[in-house]
């Protein structure tokens, strides 16, 4: 693509319109492999480190094409700042007339329908439900997009968003009043239109669904797909590419009959005792559980007594549901979609009691207030490779994590990218100046019930030193909430100034933004906090990881794929547990150094990682960061920070800090 060169040069495009460009080789060297796969119609698998500029680097060539794109990304916050930021600065920069489009889940927008029905229903539990509702009225007047993230005043996980947003279950589709006005209609007719669209994971799989079943599709004919944060395509995929059924979704059929039959057959009294029947068995089958935020497979679940009597009803229930809806369906739409829905919940609920085969696995997940019934293919790479090669088309995966020490066979053979091309870019920022990677000497094992107390023990004199400014990132909730308690019991000891937050405490926007205007502040987090987070400068100059991030091997479908690789005599340990275990940890570390300027310490309290024969392969995937194991080299390191705050470069007195992996 001839026209790279004038783009990414010193004195190109985007340098003349871009305050601060610099022309990076491993941006151009990126760019110019996406441009060779767009127009051979080939995959493409990238890794960039951070700081390559990986975004600019596929939205060049894909603006240049001359072709559809399609470009989705893991979460909804980079969504928008691709469709918001990046897109119009790289658009405007090459001048070149390509129309754009955002296109999310139809939860994310107002649905006038559920709007006026939420209205007249009058259900909310707080006068911030009221006010919330208040200002989702107003802003559905005036809002072009509908857009709940453009609503000002009202919280994301505000409760009253579950009760004017649509699903695609009690979407009303062309029966609804309102198809004039819908703002899902709106965004998905300008996606269509548009040059380049851009969606998230999860929207793009629910168009894979779409499709497979026959029910047409969100997304556009395209010439070129593009992943970003590719490294989640897995999971993601693994979900959507198998079947969920949710306490959740049996109480909204509940909730939304009573209500149509309120509307549509006020003289038919059953339904409404048939929808209160219903919601009482699905909250006795929650109640057959003494714990919560636990996984179980379905063989396990032989041993509760009550489990069969209780799933039972629930079936028993819901079929009587379906019989007094199919008397009324012809009384409203509403009514009509409502049987629909519970004959198809009926269908998959039967599904779910059906043994699975030796490639799926069926389990179920129990949280605080409801629960959920699992099927799971074991295997995803054939039914995505489906997808891939029943399309001719530019397929580009990448992410600053993909690679396992500079080696894409893991990620490659999950998605069935076999014949995939590879690039891997090393960051260009001098960890070996700007960063140390610390794992403390003594620890007690991993699953020793003195670890967290040993990790906040550990850390601490690290913390001082950095006079907070630290993310402690733990791998369970149960560590993370027993790390803060510990924490906060010495700073208040000490009575320090610093701030101490925790996750859960606000959403993630708010406690980063309180992180970030807070000097000195610390938080603990878990794995939600292990990426997709940006803070640059002084304000994070530690990051405590304690523990190398393996799934727990009693996790249902991990444990299913452990015994079917066991059972074909392939090694699950070293082709998919260690693989996952270093891409996730390499995001965990990503959090350090943002910018050629930011300098810290990354402490990994898992001696594992030294120990362990298999620690060798996960620390060399990781940033080239000098590597010690001597605390005082620490000490040194912030004290020279503090003195050299604003340097260039970093030296750490004392002996060479290297970590010996045989020591």
């Amino acid at each position: 693509m001839a026209d790279l060169d004038s783009a990414f040069s010193d004195d190109g495009l985007l340098a003349k319109a871009i305050a601060g460009y610099r022309a990076r080789p491993q941006q151009i060297a990126m760019a110019e492999a996406v441009a060779n796969a767009i127009e051979a119609r080939h995959k493409l698998v990238v890794e960039a480190g951070t700081g390559t500029g990986k975004t600019y680097a596929y939205l060049v060539p894909a603006l240049l094409s001359g072709g559809k794109v399609i470009v989705s990304t893991g979460t909804k916050t980079l969504q928008d700042q691709l469709f918001n930021r990046d897109l119009p600065t790289v658009r405007a920069a090459l001048k070149v007339p390509v129309t754009v489009a955002l296109l999310k889940g139809r939860a994310n927008y107002v649905c006038h329908y559920h709007l006026e029905r939420a209205q007249q229903e009058g259900r909310f539990l707080s006068r911030d439900d009221t006010r919330h509702m208040q200002k989702i009225v107003s802003f559905a007047r005036i809002s072009k997009s509908g857009d709940k993230s453009t609503c000002a005043g009202v919280p994301e996980q505000s409760p009253v968003w579950n009760q004017v947003t649509s699903t695609r279950d009690n979407c009303l589709g062309s029966d609804c009043p309102y198809t004039k006005e819908c703002f899902v209609a709106q965004a998905r007719k300008e996606a269509l239109a548009a040059d380049l669209v851009v969606v998230n994971h999860h929207l793009f799989f629910a168009d894979v669904l779409l499709r497979d079943e026959g029910a047409g599709e969100l997304l556009p004919a395209c010439n070129t797909v593009i992943f970003d944060e590719a490294h989640q395509l897995p999971e993601v995929a693994t979900n959507f590419l198998g079947e969920h059924l949710g306490s959740g979704q049996l109480l909204e059929l509940a909730r939304d009959s009573r209500a149509e039959g309120i509307s549509g057959a006020k003289d038919f009294g059953a339904l409404p005792e048939g929808s209160a029947k219903l919601e009482k068995a699905v909250k006795d089958l929650r109640l057959v559980f003494e714990q919560d935020s636990v996984r179980l497979p379905a063989h396990q679940l032989d041993g509760l007594a009550r489990f069969a009597p209780a799933l039972a009803e629930l079936q028993e229930k819901l079929e009587q549901l379906e019989s007094l809806l199919e008397s009324q369906a012809e009384r409203s739409e509403g009514l009509a979609r409502c049987y629909q829905r519970c004959q198809a919940i009926g269908e998959q609920l039967r599904r779910w009691q059906q043994p699975a085969d030796d490639d799926w696995v069926r389990w179920i997940e129990v949280f605080s207030h409801g629960l959920q019934l699992n099927r799971t293919p074991l295997a995803i790479d054939a039914l995505f490779r489906k997808q891939v090669e029943g399309n001719a088309k530019a397929w580009i995966f990448t992410s600053a994590t993909l690679a396992v020490d500079g080696n894409f066979r893991h990620f490659c053979a999950e998605l069935g990218l076999d014949d995939a091309d590879t690039g891997c870019w090393d960051s260009p920022f001098d960890y070996k100046s700007q960063a140390l990677l610390y794992v403390p000497r003594s620890m007690p094992e991993a699953n020793s019930p003195q670890f967290t107390a040993a990790v906040v023990e550990q850390a601490w004199p690290a913390l001082l030193a950095s006079q907070g400014r630290a993310f402690l990132l733990f791998t369970s909730l149960r560590a993370m909430r027993e790390a803060y308690e510990l924490v906060k019991k010495k700073i208040d000891e000490q009575q320090l100034d610093y701030p101490l937050l925790l996750q859960g405490e606000g959403s993630r926007t708010e406690l980063l933004e309180k992180f970030r205007k807070s000097p000195n502040a610390v938080l603990v987090a878990s794995q939600t906090f292990w990426e997709g987070i940006d803070v640059r400068g002084d304000a994070l100059q530690l990051v405590v990881i304690d523990k190398l991030p393996f799934a727990p091997p009693d996790d249902p479908v991990l444990a299913a794929r452990v015994d079917q690789m066991n059972k074909a005599g392939r090694n699950p340990f070293m082709e998919f547990q260690l693989p996952r275990a270093a891409i996730t940890l390499k995001q965990g570390a990503g959090r350090l150094i943002r910018d050629e300027t930011d300098r810290g310490v990354l402490m990994i309290c898992d001696t594992r990682l030294v120990d362990k024969p298999y620690g060798k392969k996960i620390w060399k995937s990781l940033p080239p960061m000098l590597k010690t194991r001597d605390a005082d080299v620490i000490q040194r390191f912030f004290a020279q920070l503090r003195q050299v705050a604003g340097n260039a470069g970093l030296e750490v007195a004392g002996d060479s800090p290297n970590l010996n992996h045989s020591e």
